[in-house]
């Protein structure tokens, strides 16, 4: 007697992809069509600075907590959120993420909306972890050697971590450049022991 098998169709998907789960990833095109707006709108900044306020926000223990309870409202969530004196279109952008469950993501969205920001401002932002705390000049240097390497402007942020011993660790996204003590006996330690 033959085995039955499962018939396929085109539209079949697994269930899971059906059913919202608690954290859905955000749309790619509804973030781009709001880029695009804010960017047309020359608001890029404002949103920026929103978004980067209503995430800090939303990541605190407390407020997570609170976005997941159904009875929030989706005013009471704006309203959260928000900045004060925040424009309307960035109101209503929370409140079409509070509508479909997705304000726990807002870190998500906001770290995409920088990258693409910088993506259009062709601006590489980029990390500097160092040992010990670099000075102004150093970091000036630093930047117009990634400005050569890279082709655009750069920015660059600063943090400092005693674990590296020396040296320090260049983080650009796609690029890391690991000059640090730490890494480089990292490295010796697996040539020795490969």
């Amino acid at each position: 007697m033959p085995t039955r098998t499962r018939r396929c169709s085109t539209n079949w998907r697994p269930r899971s992809e059906h059913e919202p789960g608690p954290h859905p990833r955000p749309s790619l095109r509804p973030r781009r069509l709001r880029f695009a707006a804010a960017r047309d709108e020359g608001r890029l900044d404002a949103w920026s600075q929103a978004l980067g306020f209503a995430a800090q926000v939303a990541a605190d223990p407390r407020v997570a907590g609170l976005l997941l309870n159904p009875e929030l409202t989706r005013g009471q969530a704006v309203a959260l959120l928000a900045p004060q004196g925040a424009e309307a279109s960035f109101t209503r952008f929370l409140g079409l993420l509070a509508d479909a469950g997705r304000l726990p993501l807002l870190a998500e969205v906001a770290g995409l909306f920088e990258q693409q920001r910088a993506e259009d401002q062709r601006v590489v932002r980029a990390t500097v972890t160092s040992a010990a705390e670099l000075s102004p000049q150093e970091l000036d240097k630093l930047r117009d050697a990634l400005k050569r390497r890279f082709g655009r402007e750069v920015e660059l942020d600063a943090a400092v971590d005693a674990s590296l011993i020396g040296g320090a660790v260049i983080d650009a996204g796609d690029v890391v450049i690991d000059g640090s003590l730490k890494g480089k006996l990292a490295r010796l330690q697996t040539a020795l022991a490969g």
